[in-house]
């Protein structure tokens, strides 16, 4: 269980970076005019809130992984969840570059 949550973790960490860089330049098209829109995400993506930045994402995927560092045992519907949302990050990020 302990290489599950290392392996979220650092996952988290390149999610946390990139989305540090996203926001930057979503910041900077927002300046120009561009990027009117309401969320990043759909409902469908695993988050039960709306943001138009990255990182409220991420924060809400680490508190997730928080929660499962702390469990006796590994609820693996938990665990699915948090990997879904990390893979949407990705994918959203990799997307945005």
């Amino acid at each position: 269980m302990q290489a599950v949550i290392e392996k979220l973790n650092e996952n988290l960490k390149v999610v946390y970076r990139q989305a540090l860089d996203a926001d930057k330049k979503l910041d900077e098209l927002q300046q120009q005019g561009h990027g009117k829109f309401t969320a990043l995400f759909d409902k469908n993506a695993g988050f039960d809130f709306e943001a138009k930045r990255f990182k409220p994402y991420v924060l809400d995927t680490a508190a997730d992984v928080e929660a499962l560092s702390k469990m006796e045992n590994l609820d693996e519907e938990k665990l699915k969840a948090v990997v879904f949302k990390i893979q949407n990050l990705l994918q959203l990020l990799a997307t945005f570059k």
